[in-house]
């Protein structure tokens, strides 16, 4: 995993609170998904966003491949999605993927979700993450890892969210 250990974790918890986001609050995301046609009910985005946490929490947890190749679908689900949108026009004014009403579908949504999609793709390739032993080989038992991890896991949220809003006002 060496490399991608970071970007995988920072995907793989990203996919984990989307997936939250998208429970509780699943308006803003079966919003999106009617605007260009796909299955809109509330119930479904309720049911997808617990399968985004399960394949977050496993790929975290367990470390096999499977999950880890889920990831990558996922996010590789989320880039069309946003093609999609973005293809239709402006009836998508959010990609619903935090359960926020005003989070717009962009160009820099597909190139992240594409990223994580590789990542992904790469450690499913080399046999999935050892957690364990590889959080037993970082200094402080992995806790600058964490950290890290953290920060660039917000820092993917708000390319997502902040980003566009910020952009659209000054335009």
């Amino acid at each position: 995993m060496g490399g991608m250990a970071g970007p995988y974790a920072a995907a793989a918890v990203l996919l984990a609170v989307g997936g939250v986001m998208k429970w509780r609050r699943p308006g803003p995301t079966a919003n999106a998904l009617g605007a260009v046609g796909l299955p809109a009910s509330v119930g479904f985005v309720r049911t997808f966003g617990a399968i985004e946490v399960v394949v977050a929490v496993g790929a975290l947890t367990s470390g096999h491949p499977v999950f880890a190749l889920l990831v990558g679908v996922s996010y590789l689900a989320f880039a069309a999605f946003v093609l999609l949108a973005l293809a239709r026009g402006g009836a998508v004014s959010s990609c619903g993927c935090f359960g926020e009403p005003d989070t717009p579908a962009t160009p820099v949504h597909v190139v992240l979700d594409v990223a994580a999609a590789a990542v992904a793709f790469g450690v499913a390739a080399g046999g999935g993450s050892d957690w364990r032993g590889f959080l037993g080989d970082q200094p402080l038992g992995g806790a600058p890892f964490i950290v890290l991890t953290a920060t660039c896991t917000y820092l993917g949220y708000l390319a997502l969210t902040v980003l566009p809003r910020t952009a659209r006002r000054a335009t």
